[in-house]
């Protein structure tokens, strides 16, 4: 029991650090903003159009991007963790494996 209790750790802090590894972007529904977050959710750049970051239109874009990068951080830390349950557990987790999920 010790034993995959290590080994889960150690499964977890290589997920946490290939995580760091990964980015995927997020746009405003406009395309016009688009910010890269990495999949262990720190924002890496914004890239934006020509656009007066002072308007609250701007903001507003601004924030939809970020969700939407972040949203997709999500999904790639769900993916890594889902599969190292699996290959801990023979059979899985069953209905513990949707505690990974938002």
């Amino acid at each position: 029991m010790f034993g995959k209790l290590a080994e889960a750790k150690q499964k977890a802090a290589e997920i946490k650090a290939r995580l760091e590894q990964v980015s995927v972007m997020g746009q405003s529904n406009d395309g016009r903003i688009k910010v890269v977050v990495s999949g262990g959710r720190r924002v890496i750049d914004i890239q934006s159009a020509d656009i007066d970051m002072n308007s609250l239109e701007a903001k507003s874009n601004l924030i939809q991007a970020m969700n939407s990068a972040l949203e997709q951080a999500d999904k790639v830390a769900e993916s890594e963790m889902s599969a190292i349950a699996q290959d801990l557990l023979p059979g899985g987790l069953g209905a513990l494996g949707n505690m990974f999920k938002k």
